[in-house]
């Protein structure tokens, strides 16, 4: 299974947020019009109240160096006062820190002891990121049956990434019995969320027409969302639809440029077609 990139977007962190509303709220409204400082400010005040939530998004800005200059340690030190706090974002962000190892010693153990506090707290990100680590044996003894349960309560959750990864697993038989249909419902349920890889796996199944009805025009409407979310695999295989005029009129430099945008967000086989597409085996990866 490919690797998962863990980085969200520091407004969709503050959005998952559902506290008590307090000064944070403001400041969460200041950062989304763009008024940085103030944000800092009044994220500032609230932790100094001693609000969790407050804490958390001031160690959000720091490790993000947002209004106020990039400091990973003050994040931390921030988030775990936070997560001490019950915060079970803030558990999933110090979590974070912890299995990056970006700016701070990489600590596998501390960051799964971290994400299962965030996840028994019904963060659904920590959930899909500590199946991750169980499915891939990272820091601790691999657990296919466990991955499979935190993916679960990930998509659960409304975590469109916890979704997709199920629906691998149903596609591949992976640790589970192989059913392509259910497969085909957590793709969609992860792509309904705008998960891209979501979107390029259900575009897979309607290529193939494996766990429901062959459609080649609603793979290539797929793929074009999941390439559009910048995946990779989702540009890869539109390039090779149009190269190869499958489900679709012949179009070379359509196939190119989406060649040339798979190949940029690292995708081997897409870079292979771009830059010699007569020598290259270009096919639906699969």
């Amino acid at each position: 299974m490919k690797k998962v990139i863990f980085i969200l977007s520091v407004i969709s962190l503050f959005l998952t947020q559902s506290l008590y509303a307090d000064v944070a709220d403001d400041a969460i409204a200041e950062f989304k019009k763009g008024n940085h400082k103030k944000a800092v400010e009044l994220f500032k005040k609230s932790c100094d109240n001693g609000n969790a939530k407050g804490c958390n998004g001031l160690g959000l800005m720091y490790a993000k160096g947002i209004g106020v200059k990039q400091n990973t340690s003050k994040a931390l030190e921030l988030y775990k006062k936070a997560c001490d706090g019950e915060n079970s974002l803030a558990c999933f962000n110090l979590g974070f820190l912890y299995d990056d190892g970006n700016g701070i010693k990489q600590d596998k153990t501390k960051a799964i002891e971290l994400y299962k506090k965030a996840c028994d707290g019904e963060n659904s990100l920590a959930c899909f990121n500590l199946g991750f680590l169980y499915d891939d044996g990272n820091g601790i003894k691999q657990d296919k049956t466990k991955a499979i349960e935190l993916y679960k309560k990930a998509c659960d959750g409304g975590d469109g990434g916890g979704c997709s990864n199920l629906g691998v697993k149903y596609d591949k038989g992976d640790g589970i019995k192989q059913d392509k249909t259910k497969a085909v419902k957590l793709y969609k349920k992860a792509c309904d969320v705008n998960y891209a890889r979501g979107c390029s796996g259900l575009g897979f199944m309607y290529y193939k027409g494996y766990g429901i009805k062959q459609d080649k025009t609603k793979a290539i409407e797929l793929y074009k969302k999941a390439c559009g979310a910048d995946n990779a695999r989702g540009c890869s295989d539109l390039g090779v639809m149009y190269f190869k005029g499958d489900g679709t009129k012949q179009n070379k430099s359509k196939a190119k440029k989406y060649f040339k945008k798979a190949c940029e967000l690292g995708d081997e086989n897409g870079c292979k077609a771009y830059k010699e597409p007569s020598k290259a085996n270009i096919k639906i990866n699969t």
